[in-house]
């Protein structure tokens, strides 16, 4: 079930680390967001590797939606009255930067990756007023946002709140280009870290900076990310024949989708849920019943699913990995919106590890306290950590593998929808050998 981008785009293959060697930085992932801050720290000056285990592009970014935007869902209300309209903001701001770096780099290297510009819509089938609000909080700290309420959608909605000049893109023919700019080794898995020494299955990188662009970091002291994220897949089919529109849709409501035009197909996207709880199955299923039931003249050509970090508060975690650790780094949490904080993180890490102010930085800081929503999502969260230790104990089945997971040792849950065992802890997941597919876990599972 790859994606779209995997089927139209080769990306080249590098060679892996060829030994010892010391540099001055050194990225950990070379999915977007470690090409991109391996890119500009070559820009500032330091020379800089990033280390790969698999292939350029091969985690998360591959299976992205790929919408560039600073339209995250509701988000500017909640931050105004948790965070301040100065934070919010400056959040806002990370994210329209990045579209606007987007356009500058693609235009300067003439990137041929189907980059347009085009408007981002939140809408709803039930309740305009959460739509409202949202506009009236991002219009208050000085950004534009309109609500309407008509719709290229094919039904009636309550209301939409629109955000101009967003973008959209095939974002591996992007990283096929950029990546020539940067120095990768690939099939370099890492191993551990310790103090500035990177350890590998090829040799051990010594650097003064230490960046962790890895999707969810496998280090679990210090930092304890572990305990302040969790993981979601989400689930896109690409359909034929749906007809055409120009603008890129969410919905808010419980089972709303997402809509987004890609050359002639039309990618139809819902059905999220907590990585490893999908006992039942049936997302695929479910987005084809809706797909019908809006084009009936489509036709799916192509399904896949994306797995997204979650934080506790909504917001990245973008700074440094701990007090502990001055010369390490981290960019992780991007939720369902990885495109634009990629580019975020790569401007905020490279202005932190040179020493440059950014004005943004404070937001996605690491460090950052913990807000009421935080402080409830850590609770839910351990629970479902407290649930999978304890299930661990129980009888395991009779299986070729012992479903435990070997990030943390919580019971892995069966997913049918992708013929894999998922841990609801933490989101790490294995094939049905036991073969390790998304950490944060590094090893297989225990086989009989």
């Amino acid at each position: 079930m790859e994606s779209i981008w995997v089927t139209e785009t080769g990306i080249r293959k590098r060679e892996p680390l060829p030994g010892d060697l010391e540099t001055e930085a050194v990225v950990i992932g070379a999915g977007m967001a470690g090409i991109l801050t391996a890119y500009h720290l070559q820009q500032a000056g330091l020379r800089t590797v990033v280390l790969e285990a698999d292939r350029i592009g091969s985690g998360q970014t591959k299976n992205t939606t790929a919408k560039i935007t600073f339209q995250h869902r509701l988000i500017y209300n909640r931050l105004i009255q948790t965070l301040g309209s100065r934070a919010a903001f400056a959040y806002a701001s990370a994210n329209e930067n990045a579209i606007d770096a987007y356009e500058k780099l693609i235009r300067e290297k003439e990137i041929d990756c189907d980059f347009v510009r085009c408007s981002s819509y939140l809408y709803s089938r039930k309740d305009a007023a959460p739509l409202r609000r949202e506009v009236d909080a991002v219009m208050g700290i000085g950004i534009d946002a309109v609500f309407e309420t008509d719709s290229e959608l094919p039904f009636p909605v309550a209301g939409v709140a629109r955000f101009d000049r967003q973008a959209r893109f095939n974002p591996l023919k992007f990283l096929a280009a950029i990546s020539e700019e940067v120095t990768v080794y690939e099939q370099t898995e890492v191993l551990k870290v310790e103090g500035n020494r990177v350890q590998t299955n090829k040799g051990c990188v010594s650097a003064r900076h230490i960046v962790f662009a890895c999707h969810y970091p496998f280090i679990n002291m210090p930092g304890y990310y572990f305990a302040r994220m969790h993981q979601e897949r989400s689930y896109v089919a690409a359909l034929e024949g749906a007809g055409r529109i120009e603008g890129m849709y969410l919905g808010i409501d419980k089972d709303g989708l997402s809509f987004r035009q890609q050359g002639d197909m039309l990618l139809l996207g819902g059905g999220s849920h907590r990585t490893g709880r999908n006992q039942k199955g049936g997302q695929y299923a479910w987005l084809q019943d809706r797909a019908r039931e809006l084009y009936p003249e489509s036709r799916v050509i192509r399904q896949w699913s994306a797995q997204d970090c979650m934080t506790l508060d909504g917001i990245p975690y973008i700074g440094r990995f701990s007090i502990r650790r001055p010369n390490w780094y981290v960019a992780t949490g991007f939720g369902k919106w990885g495109m634009s904080s990629s580019m975020a993180a790569a401007h905020i890490l490279t202005a932190l590890i040179t020493e440059q102010r950014s004005a943004q930085a404070g937001v996605f800081s690491p460090q950052r306290g913990l807000t009421g929503r935080a402080v409830k999502e850590l609770g839910i969260h351990s629970l479902y950590t407290i649930k999978g230790l304890v299930k661990h104990l129980l009888p395991a089945g009779q299986g070729r593998i012992v479903p435990n997971c070997p990030h943390m040792g919580c019971r892995l849950e069966w997913n049918p929808e992708e013929g894999t065992y998922d841990c609801p802890c933490h989101g790490s997941r294995f094939d049905e050998s036991g073969k390790l597919i998304d950490g944060p876990a590094q090893n297989n599972c225990r086989r009989r």
